[in-house]
C-alpha cells in the first residue's frame, strides 16, 4: 500500500470516528439523536424526553437524579458515547458532591 492510500485511509477513518463521538446535548436531542448515543436504547431514551417533559436537565446530579436506571458508571459510558448535560460531559468527582 502507497503511503498516500495509507495516509487517505487514515485520514478516513479519523473523520468516521470523529462523527460517531459528536456531542448530543440531553437537553435538546430528538429521539433519534439520543438513540445514536452508544449505551442508549428506545426504552431508555423514552424515560430521558419523559423526565425532559418537566424542564431541562441542571446538570448531571440532575439527570441521575431523574432517570430511574441510571448510575455513575452508566453515565460515564453514555459520556464517553459522546452524551453532554448543558454541555458538559460526566465528571464523577463534581456529579458526587452535588448529590445531597
Amino acid at each position: 500500500m502507497t503511503a498516500v492510500r495509507k495516509f487517505g485511509m487514515a485520514l478516513l477513518l479519523s473523520a468516521v470516528t470523529g462523527l460517531s463521538l459528536a456531542a448530543v446535548e440531553a437537553n435538546d436531542a430528538d429521539e433519534a439523536e439520543l438513540d445514536s448515543v452508544k449505551g442508549l436504547g428506545p426504552a431508555s431514551t423514552a424515560r430521558i424526553l419523559k423526565a425532559r417533559e418537566q424542564g431541562p436537565f441542571k446538570d448531571w446530579a440532575d439527570f441521575l437524579k431523574r432517570i430511574k436506571g441510571f448510575k455513575a458508571k452508566a453515565a460515564e459510558q453514555l459520556s464517553q458515547g459522546g452524551l453532554t448535560v448543558n454541555g458538559q460531559p460526566f465528571d464523577a468527582a463534581n456529579t458526587t458532591k452535588a448529590k445531597p
